[in-house]
């Protein structure tokens, strides 16, 4: 069965790289499946399996916004002193 990578996984399978995210691997059907399953891998959607891949990153133009951090617990805090 054939599957379109979703990530890239690194080391090789079989003695061969997989491949970047977004290409193509044959696997057998219940590995294909498990991949599919797991978030992994999907079916291709065109008939050759080589079309766009969607694109799931974050917009660039909005920077990550930290969280606010709490005060340190002290023993008086928690007497409610």
């Amino acid at each position: 069965m054939r599957v379109r990578m979703k990530v890239t996984i690194s080391g090789t399978r079989n003695g061969e790289p997989w491949p970047e995210r977004g290409g193509i691997k044959e696997l057998p059907d219940g590995e294909a499946k498990y991949m599919i399953g797991v978030g992994l891998a999907e079916e291709p959607d065109d008939e050759d399996g080589e079309g766009p891949v969607e694109e799931n990153a974050a917009d660039p133009g909005e920077p990550e916004k930290a969280t606010g951090r709490r005060k340190p617990m002290t023993k008086s805090s928690l007497d409610g002193k």
